[in-house]
């Protein structure tokens, strides 16, 4: 994976969120996830750990912690023992010229450990706190722990998924968590614009981990009180549009092809030599092709099964189909679409060399994110963030010695 775009760390970069100071309490992915998109788009970062660190820091593969390198990039790492005196009133003096505060404590936590919103908002009425939970800070689970698991499964999500004989499939990534990190990171930026624009001040945010996975089911909820219907297990099929799957190619290799218009689906009839099955009845409307699925499946599969992965390709994009590969992250390595667009970027990296990752998102052509700091050693930047804050030096040595223990 050598043949990434080289990037390197410029402490200087800045972004459309320079000025923002955002402290992330939080653990594990989707704060992470969260502040991970204000650090890259300028806004000053500062994780508080406990001495321990974040538990994602141990997520490793062969030994490398490569998920904290990722999600970690762009921030600074402060340890405080929130149990000790000293670090609390640190804390409060961070809270003091904070921006954002993240945290995804059982709901109730925040309140016994002395950092109620009632508390925080008294302090400081212009700070936007998130309070990220799995099921919301009110409601019959809201003390229930809440890992994305669990609510994958209770969302519908899980129950979607996978094929109609099998068992429901989860998700093999946090997926969840990145979704409430991106709803999160949205609804951050929009409680900050409204206190720019004067019509708030300061405010909580209540994020869930269940109700933005549940609402990428769409109109499921209006579908079941209007006509009764609960949508099964497909597959990799839809039960929105058809056609609308992976096909096996002569090679071995997968395909995935979607006609969710009439001109493409039409297209792809035609593609296939079966010009005849837009004429017939069955297939005319998307409606009756979802009732057709397994024929119209049967003849796009056979015409796939006949050629070779790169030939039929070749064949549906000169025609006009919509159509990909089915890769795997080896074969996006050297995608030169991948490489073209910068999809991946080549960090430095002390322990590597360099260490490949995901690039900034969105592209934005006036005030672009950028790469200003690797993520950090556990502490690394407490004695540098408590003396900006204005923290004495006695009790930031005691702070850091505590640490040490």
């Amino acid at each position: 994976m050598t043949g990434f775009s080289r990037k390197h760390w410029d402490p200087s970069a800045e972004g459309p969120l320079e000025g923002i100071k955002v402290l992330d309490l939080s653990r594990l992915v989707a704060g992470n996830m969260l502040s991970l998109q204000l650090a890259d788009f300028g806004a000053d970062v500062v994780k508080i750990e406990p001495p321990i660190g974040d538990p994602l820091r141990e997520w490793k593969e062969e030994g490398l912690s490569l998920f904290w390198k990722t999600y970690g990039r762009n921030k600074r790492s402060v340890v405080l023992n929130l149990r000790q005196v000293a670090d609390r009133e640190a804390l409060w003096t961070l809270i003091d010229g904070a921006d954002v505060l993240i945290e995804n404590y059982r709901p109730g936590t925040l309140e016994q450990m002395g950092f109620g919103p009632d508390l925080l908002l008294a302090r400081n009425p212009d700070l936007v706190l998130v309070r990220i939970s799995g099921f919301g800070q009110t409601g019959p689970y809201a003390e229930f722990p809440g890992f994305g698991t669990i609510v994958e499964g209770m969302s519908g999500y899980a129950y979607r998924t996978g094929f109609p004989d099998r068992e429901p499939v989860l998700p093999p990534l946090a997926l969840a968590d990145m979704i409430a990190g991106i709803y999160g990171m949205s609804a951050t930026v929009t409680a900050l614009f409204a206190r720019q624009q004067g019509k708030a001040r300061g405010q909580v945010i209540d994020l869930s981990l269940l109700e933005p996975i549940f609402s990428v089911l769409g109109p499921e909820a209006g579908i079941y009180a209007l006509t009764g219907k609960v949508k099964e297990r497909t597959g990799s099929a839809s039960n929105t549009a058809c056609p609308r799957n992976v096909y096996r190619c002569a090679d071995g290799q997968y395909v995935a092809l979607s006609g969710s218009t009439p001109a493409v689906a039409r297209r792809i009839f035609e593609i296939i030599g079966r010009a005849d099955m837009n004429e017939d009845p069955r297939f005319s409307t998307n409606s009756e092709r979802l009732k057709h699925r397994d024929l119209v499946d049967e003849a796009i599969g056979a015409w796939f099964l006949a050629r070779s992965h790169d030939e039929a390709l070749a064949i549906m994009r000169d025609s006009g189909a919509t159509v990909g590969p089915i890769y795997s992250i080896a074969d996006a390595a050297v995608d030169a679409h991948f490489t073209e667009r910068e999809v991946i970027v080549s960090l430095d990296d002390e322990e590597h060399g360099v260490l490949p990752m995901h690039n900034i998102v969105p592209r934005m052509s006036a005030t672009p994110g950028g790469f200003r700091r690797p993520a950090p050693a556990l502490g690394e930047h407490t004695a540098e963030v408590l003396v900006e804050a204005g923290v004495s030096p006695e009790a930031i040595a005691a702070i850091v010695a505590g640490a040490a223990q």
